[in-house]
């Protein structure tokens, strides 16, 4: 390549990253088209892994288009900011591995802070809610647990009681009704 074609990519570059400085998505576009595979590579011989250098170029050019607007030409050439840039994300990627021990799994510790159904129940308003659940008949006062407290939608307790939607809508429903008789008196 002649001298002059090396001064013409350069000045191409550098206009490049200027109009990726005001939000032009065809520049950019172009700077990933021309640079993409070279910073690859460059990422590649950082971290051995094509994975982390994959992803070291997408953090790269994340950051190339949130911050041309710092490029500055008298510090130095378009292309040696953006190899700095994929270099810096490719040794972090490579540092950030570095401290992670494969493996490694916390141990599960149970939680010593009371549920929320225990916290509940300690309460004069869960007094009473406890005190009217146990007033319905067993397999509503399950039904009601099983909506409100694990979370089971109304489908889901149709299939899982095998019963029609229309039939545990209404129980939930009548349930409800006689619950908040029972705490308004």
């Amino acid at each position: 390549m002649s001298a002059t074609a090396q001064i013409s990519i350069a000045d191409d570059t550098q206009a490049l990253v200027h109009r990726c400085a005001g939000g032009d998505q065809a520049a950019f576009r172009l700077l990933y088209d021309r640079w993409g595979s070279r910073l690859y590579g460059i990422a590649l011989r950082i971290t051995r892994q094509a994975v982390l250098a994959a992803d070291a170029t997408q953090e790269a050019f994340v950051q190339i288009w949130q911050q041309a607007h710092r490029f500055d030409p008298d510090r130095g050439s378009a292309e040696a900011w953006l190899i700095g840039i994929v270099r810096y994300r490719a040794l972090d990627i490579v540092r950030r591995q570095a401290r992670e021990v494969p493996g490694y799994e916390p141990a599960d510790r149970a939680d010593d802070a009371p549920d929320a159904l225990t916290r509940l129940v300690s309460t004069a308003e869960g007094a009473a809610l406890h005190r009217c659940m146990d007033q319905l008949e067993e397999d509503r006062r399950r039904l009601v647990v099983m909506a409100f407290v694990d979370g089971l939608s109304h489908s889901e307790l149709a299939q899982r009681l095998n019963v029609p939607l229309g039939t545990v809508k209404s129980w939930i429903r009548r349930s409800l009704m006689s619950l908040r008789e029972c705490l308004a008196s």
